[in-house]
């Protein structure tokens, strides 16, 4: 599977288009729907996600309720766009009109955003033209391409489910998820305004974001996903790009303002011996090969090990500040304090949505490609062949 996002933050919408999904997958645009609310959600998002609402349009692939097999095409509308027709349009400037009065020009890079390096590369000198796709406001539509991937691991029995593990220093309790299911984690954080599950760690989260609000600051934290209900031997060891583990760190990467993934215990490894590290395999008639412990999150050699996908991601704090950096414009060459632009103070709770999304994705084109079936009915069969000859190897 693959698909190809475009659109601009201010733009009139965004759009996606999904090729190799499977046909007779049931898909709504209510269930696209509810994964971008999620998204717009979390305690910290700034005054965008009370100008507009997300909703999805499904524009192709689908019939009544259902996938074709042919490809699917998604629209998110953006309802701001009305105020950024003539600095946003994509017609040439009449003659008559003055371009500084239009286009609402950025000089003055922003540290910690794309704007320089951008316009670097490709020779804007209005570093508009880079924030507009740069912004994390991309990741809209890749909510809504992994809720698809989400449906669809859904039919073949796999759960997913995401939650924020710290914000700004301030820890959970590993307890709070400790031998509970996705379905039990999800029903914890779906009520709670960090989308934590530790209630406790969550209020010092809530005093935090608002701290860092009222100085005009911000501050990152640490997500992770969990997903349950793969079977053992998907991805590959024969090849560094078929790797299971590598697709979903970059996965991970792919959001803006994440810098760091680590499985299982993660960077903790390197403070243990081995003997504390590794899972011992175990097997029983009732489950086949198992393991005493999930230490690696669920990946060996780059294959799932059947045990439930544990990743972790680490967003910085967002670089679009209240009180701004330092920076440098580009047509003076003199310092100035950077250009705000509308944000956030925290967006952790909202990112763990996206790396959810994303990573639900990954999963998902690692189950098709390990099958190859175009149809949802063949690759549930498929994937029930496969457990059972795992299970009696």
């Amino acid at each position: 599977m693959r698909y190809l996002t475009a659109g601009e933050s201010h733009g009139p919408q965004l759009t996606t288009i999904i090729e190799g999904l499977p046909s007779l997958l049931p898909i709504t645009a209510e269930l696209i729907n509810k994964e971008l609310k999620r998204r717009q959600g979390g305690h910290g998002r700034g005054r965008r996600m009370q100008i507009e609402t997300d909703t999805v349009e499904i524009l192709s692939g689908v019939r009544h309720g259902s996938t074709l097999g042919s490809p699917v095409a998604l629209v998110v509308t953006n309802d701001d766009w009305k105020h950024w027709t003539k600095i946003m349009g994509a017609e040439p400037l009449a003659e008559d009109v003055n371009p500084e009065e239009i286009k609402r020009q950025i000089s003055r890079p922003r540290p910690g955003h794309a704007d320089l390096v951008g316009g670097m590369k490709y020779g804007h000198r209005d570093l508009r033209n880079v924030l507009e796709r740069s912004s994390a406001r991309e990741t809209t539509v890749r909510v809504a391409v992994g809720a698809v991937a989400k449906a669809l691991l859904a039919e073949l029995g796999i759960s997913i489910v995401s939650h924020v593990t710290e914000i700004g220093g301030i820890i959970a309790n590993p307890e709070s998820t400790a031998g509970k299911s996705v379905a039990e984690i999800r029903a914890i954080i779906e009520e709670d305004a960090c989308y934590c599950a530790d209630a406790e760690a969550s209020l010092k989260m809530v005093e935090a974001i608002d701290e860092a609000k009222k100085a005009g600051d911000s501050i990152g934290g640490v997500v992770e996903v969990i997903v349950e209900g793969l079977p053992a031997g998907i991805g590959s060891y024969v090849h560094y790009d078929r790797k299971l583990d590598a697709k979903l760190a970059a996965a991970m990467l792919s959001i803006n303002a994440f810098k760091g993934v680590e499985f299982g215990l993660g960077f903790e490894m390197a403070h243990r011996k081995g003997s504390e590290v590794h899972d011992e395999i175990i097997w029983s008639e009732e489950d086949g090969y198992t393991r005493s412990s999930n230490r690696l999150g669920g990946l060996e050699g780059g294959m799932t090990t059947g045990m439930p996908i544990v990743v972790r991601g680490v967003m910085k704090p967002i670089p679009t500040l209240y009180k701004p950096l330092q920076s440098v414009d580009i047509e003076t060459k003199e310092p100035f304090k950077a250009s705000v632009e509308r944000s956030d103070s925290c967006a952790v709770p909202a990112a763990s949505v996206v790396a959810e999304h994303v990573i639900a994705w990954e999963i998902a084109n690692a189950v098709m490609e390990h099958f190859h079936s175009d149809q949802l009915p063949q690759l549930k069969e498929q994937l029930a062949a496969h457990k059972q000859y795992t299970k009696e190897f």
